[in-house]
C-alpha cells in the first residue's frame, strides 16, 4: 500500500524563512512547493491540490489575509487548510487571520517540535475529511443510481397502467407514448418547466386508466353508443380519479388531475364538471389536445384513423371550442415537431 505523501505551499517573501521551514518538514513525508508573493501563491494554487499552506502574513502588494480570502473564495480550494506563520502577536491579527478563513495561527520565533505537531494534526484532519468526501461521494452515487433506476421503474409501472385501460379498448400500443410526448411537448411550449413538464409527460399515460371500469360491452362496441351507455362511459373519467387521488406522490396527483379532467372542454360543454376557459387545468386542456389529436389518427374498433387534413382541420374549428386557442395555435406553430413524435412512436403492424 502506498503511503500518501502531502502536498505542502510554504509562502514568505524571505527565502530564508521558507528554507528553514522547509528543512524542519523534510521531504521524506512531503512534497514541499514555494512562493514569495501572494500572486505567485494563488498562482501555484490554481495549478495543484495542496493539502496545506503555510502563509505568512506580510508581505508586499498581497498581505497574508488577502491571500487567504481569496482561497477561501474558491468552491474548488474552500476546504484547503492554511497555517499564518507570522511576528504579528497582537490579538486583532489573530482575529483577522480567523476572519479570513484560517485553521491555525503560529508565532515567530516558532517552536520547531510544535510547528511539526500542528503541521501533522491538520493533515490528519484534512486527509480524514478528504475520505469522508470521498464516502459520501460514492454514497450520493449510490443514491442517484438508484433514485434513476426508481423513476424509471415508476415510469414502466405508469405506463403499463396506462396500457391497461388501451389494451381492453383494443386501442394502439404506442397511443399512450404518443400522448405523453405530445403532452410534453404541448407543456414546454406553454411556458411550464421542465419538472412540470416531465411530471405531464409521465402523468399522462394514466388519463384513461378508469376505463378499467367500463364493461367491455360498451367499450368496444362497434356502432355508436346510445345516450345510456354514454353516460356509463363518461364514468370512466370519475373512476379513474378516484383510482388516483388518493397518493400525495406528485405525479399521482398530477395524474388524478388529466384522469378527471381530460374531457372537459374550452367552452364548458365537456364532463364531468362543465368547466370552461381556464378553469379547466392546464394539465386538463394539455392532455385533451394530445389525446384527440393521436385518437383520430389510430385505427379503433369503431373507425379507421382519419387523414392528416381531416384531423387538422377538426382541430381548427373546435379551436376555442373543445380546446384552449391558444394549445391549438402552438400545435400548428411546431407540427414537424408533433410529426416527429408520431414517427418515432409510430405502431407496427
Amino acid at each position: 500500500m502506498m503511503i500518501r505523501r502531502f502536498k505542502i505551499l510554504i509562502v514568505d517573501d524571505a527565502p530564508k524563512n521558507i528554507q528553514v521551514i522547509a528543512n524542519l518538514l523534510g521531504d521524506e513525508e512531503y512534497d514541499i512547493s514555494y512562493a514569495t508573493n501572494g500572486r505567485q501563491a494563488l498562482g501555484h494554487i490554481k495549478e495543484n491540490n495542496f493539502d496545506l499552506v503555510l502563509l505568512d502574513v506580510m508581505m508586499p502588494e498581497m498581505n497574508g489575509y488577502e491571500v487567504c480570502r481569496e482561497i477561501k473564495k474558491s468552491h474548488m480550494f474552500k476546504d484547503m487548510p492554511i497555517i499564518f506563520i507570522t511576528a504579528k502577536t497582537d490579538e486583532e491579527s489573530l482575529v483577522e487571520a480567523f476572519d479570513a478563513g484560517a485553521q491555525d495561527y503560529i508565532t515567530k520565533p516558532f517552536n520547531a517540535a510544535e510547528l511539526l505537531a500542528r503541521v501533522r494534526t491538520h493533515l490528519k484532519l484534512k486527509a480524514f475529511e478528504d475520505s469522508q468526501q470521498v464516502v459520501i461521494d460514492n454514497a450520493l452515487a449510490e443514491l442517484k443510481m438508484l433514485n434513476k433506476e426508481i423513476i424509471e421503474t415508476q415510469k414502466e409501472v405508469i405506463f403499463t397502467m396506462g396500457s391497461i385501460g388501451e389494451t381492453r379498448s383494443k386501442e394502439t400500443g404506442l397511443h399512450v407514448k404518443r400522448v405523453a410526448e405530445y403532452s410534453r411537448l404541448l407543456a414546454l411550449l406553454s411556458g411550464l418547466d421542465d419538472y412540470e413538464a416531465d411530471l405531464i409527460a409521465m402523468a399522462s399515460p394514466m388519463h384513461d386508466i378508469g376505463k378499467v371500469g367500463i364493461p367491455d360491452a360498451i367499450l368496444n362496441k362497434k356502432g355508436r353508443l346510445t345516450e345510456e351507455e354514454f353516460e356509463i362511459m363518461k364514468t370512466h373519467v370519475t373512476i379513474g380519479y378516484e383510482m388516483l387521488k388518493h397518493s400525495d406522490r406528485p405525479i399521482m396527483r398530477t395524474a388524478a388531475i388529466i384522469a378527471l379532467q381530460h374531457h372537459e372542454k374550452w367552452d364548458g360543454s365537456g364532463y364531468p364538471a362543465g368547466l370552461a376557459g381556464e378553469d379547466v387545468h392546464i394539465y386538463g386542456r394539455i392532455t385533451a389536445l394530445a389525446d384527440v389529436f393521436d385518437a383520430l389518427g389510430s385505427d379503433r374498433c369503431y373507425k379507421k384513423a382519419w387523414q392528416d387534413e381531416d384531423i387538422f382541420a377538426l382541430l381548427k374549428e373546435q379551436s376555442g371550442k373543445h380546446f384552449d386557442p391558444r394549445m391549438v395555435e402552438m400545435f400548428f406553430d411546431n407540427l414537424d415537431d408533433f410529426f416527429d413524435i408520431r414517427s418515432r412512436y409510430r405502431d407496427t403492424d
